[in-house]
């Protein structure tokens, strides 16, 4: 797992979505999450089912946000959970052999080491500056990328990443950057999508 991960905005618009990621992948995304605190779960379940399509089109790892069920019913390459989303390990025990779990670890090295532990395939550290998505989010130290070199698993930086601050990231050890507003905000995804990708070139 390296470059952009892209995180889906709250679009209650399927095909304005599915444009949009299809936007950014062609962009250089080479990994998606599917997170959606708005869609129903009728409506979830519509919108992972295309995106899975979508990423495995572009060669892009799919990634559902928070739901191990979901996951598993889209065929999804994995699923990302926060701290207050369930047990790493019991998620581990559902995921079959070769999908991916990820875990949020916040400003704590100490979590990063128990989720590897737990069976975790990549951790993310953050809010790594200011987010509007996550506004009360504890600040994490770009050190912290660094302290967890050592863990043998993809570290991924999110919050108030933006295409200004996105290579700092990189150059303290991030292997992925993680992405909302600064990409599907921006005025041309496309072009947002490749300039953070350059980061890792």
């Amino acid at each position: 797992m390296r470059g952009l991960y892209a995180i889906t905005p709250d679009w209650l618009d399927t095909p304005r979505l599915v444009t949009a990621c299809e936007t950014a992948l062609a962009g250089g995304a080479t990994t998606l999450q599917y997170r959606n605190k708005l869609a129903d779960a009728a409506l979830a379940l519509e919108q992972a089912r295309a995106l899975c399509a979508l990423a495995q089109r572009h060669g892009a790892i799919f990634i559902i946000n928070d739901d191990v069920a979901l996951a598993l019913a889209v065929d999804a390459d994995g699923v990302h959970l926060g701290g207050g989303d369930g047990d790493l390990a019991a998620a581990r025990a559902r995921l079959p052999a070769g999908k991916l779990l990820g875990a949020s670890c916040y400003d704590r090295i100490e979590f990063a080491r128990a989720a590897v532990a737990a069976g975790a395939d990549y951790i993310a550290f953050g809010a790594v500056f200011p987010s509007a998505t996550k506004p009360q989010a504890v600040p994490a130290a770009l050190d912290l990328f660094g302290q967890a070199a050592g863990l043998g698993v993809p570290r991924v930086a999110i919050g108030g990443i933006n295409t200004a601050n996105a290579a700092m990231v990189v150059a303290a050890g991030a292997d992925s950057i993680a992405v909302i507003g600064a990409l599907f905000e921006a005025p041309d995804i496309n072009a947002a999508a490749r300039r953070f990708s350059a980061c890792f070139t």
